[in-house]
């Protein structure tokens, strides 16, 4: 075996398969609907845009260290003591850092059939296995989850609610997993969308995180705050652990134009309310409109809903998708989390939402 004539990546590194993001462009369309990345169409807070100007005069100079303005305001609004949050270049950082940390090669991580995909690519990237455990009616399965953990499992990986489903678990079934798990596995609990959820049986995880050494909660600003481009995330976690991923993380990982912008939205619970108002009154009205037209419709707690093409000649999701897409509306391709015959549909303006419906209608009505 011939000597390499450059660098390597270490092993396993070029099996990843890349994280591929959704579409931002229709070519040829007047105008484009950005649907596919649940982002929120009313935008961030005009406090979080002003905070951002007055901070663009101080480019030159470091943030603080530990986005301590940012910490502090999350801990007001939820009740958390600030040394407890750990704040990261979005919610992505922080999982990555988590498997950092916490996995080695020979280790094992839990991620179920259709959760995030960067479980599993910071999981492999960390030198560590994946184990897929089945979901029942897209979403995840405790019992399987359980009868998946070996003495080599050191992270169960669960998003709640589930992207791209839009399904979650209730509290009791949280605790449930939590107690069957060995004290040396690390629950990761994945709250990207919890703001968006109004089930009275759902919690985030904040209780359960204060009440427990080996439970992690992620959140994020990039959904409901309207604040992806900043990319800011935070996490709560017991004491041991925030000291372990703080060990590893970049200096200065979240700048300070993320810093002023994300204290000021977690501030201003009126623009919240007025997102999960407008979130509310939209998700019910696309699942009947869609299922009128035929289609299947993952119920949902999240701001999207994944929606189930037949799988006919003229009526699959690539179908609906180039069809959608030369109109301008840019929906989410989830073939990589096991659905190639579904698109999941961000609730975005009133105008984008028709937009879709009428679309769809049209489709539906076409191959008919």
């Amino acid at each position: 075996m011939s000597a390499p004539d450059r660098p390597l990546p270490k092993p396993g590194i070029m099996d990843i398969a890349a994280y591929v993001p959704g579409k931002h462009a229709a070519p040829g369309a007047r105008k484009v609907y950005k649907l596919s990345a649940n982002e929120t169409p009313l935008g961030p807070s005009p406090n979080a845009e002003a905070a951002l100007r007055r901070t663009a005069d101080r480019l030159s100079v470091y943030p603080e260290g530990t986005a301590r303005e940012l910490r502090e305001a999350i801990g007001t609004v939820h009740g958390i003591d600030p040394d407890r949050i750990l704040c990261g270049n979005g919610s992505d950082d922080l999982l990555t850092l988590i498997c950092q940390a916490y996995l080695a090669p020979g280790d094992e991580a839990i991620v179920t059939a259709h959760g995030f995909l960067l479980y599993r690519i910071q999981t492999l990237a960390a030198g560590a296995t994946p184990v897929t455990v089945p979901e029942r009616d897209c979403t995840a399965d405790v019992e399987a989850i359980l009868a998946a953990v070996t003495e080599r499992t050191k992270i169960v990986f669960l998003a709640n609610p589930n992207n791209p489903t839009g399904t979650y678990l209730p509290q009791s079934a949280i605790r449930r997993l939590h107690a069957g798990l060995p004290k040396t596995v690390l629950l990761v609990l994945d709250a990207a969308y919890a703001e968006y959820v109004t089930r009275e049986d759902y919690d985030a995880g904040l209780a359960l995180v204060s009440a427990s050494e080996n439970v992690v909660m992620t959140r994020t600003f990039s959904k409901i705050y309207g604040l992806a481009a900043l990319r800011i995330g935070w996490m709560v976690a017991p004491a041991r652990i925030i000291d372990a991923v703080g060990r590893i993380r970049g200096p200065f990982n979240v700048n300070a134009l993320a810093i002023a912008a994300g204290a000021a939205a977690m501030r201003d619970r009126d623009h919240v309310a007025a997102a999960l108002e407008h979130n509310e009154a939209w998700l019910a009205r696309i699942e009947e409109s869609l299922t009128a037209l035929g289609l299947t419709v993952t119920p949902t707690v999240a701001n999207f809903v994944l929606v189930h093409f037949p799988d006919e000649p003229g009526r699959t999701a690539a179908d609906a998708d180039a069809f959608l897409t030369e109109r301008g509306y840019i929906l989410r391709r989830v073939e990589a989390y096991g659905f190639p015959n579904a698109l999941r549909f961000t609730v975005g303006s009133e105008e984008a939402n028709l937009g879709v419906i009428h679309a769809l209608a049209t489709f539906m009505e076409r191959v008919a």
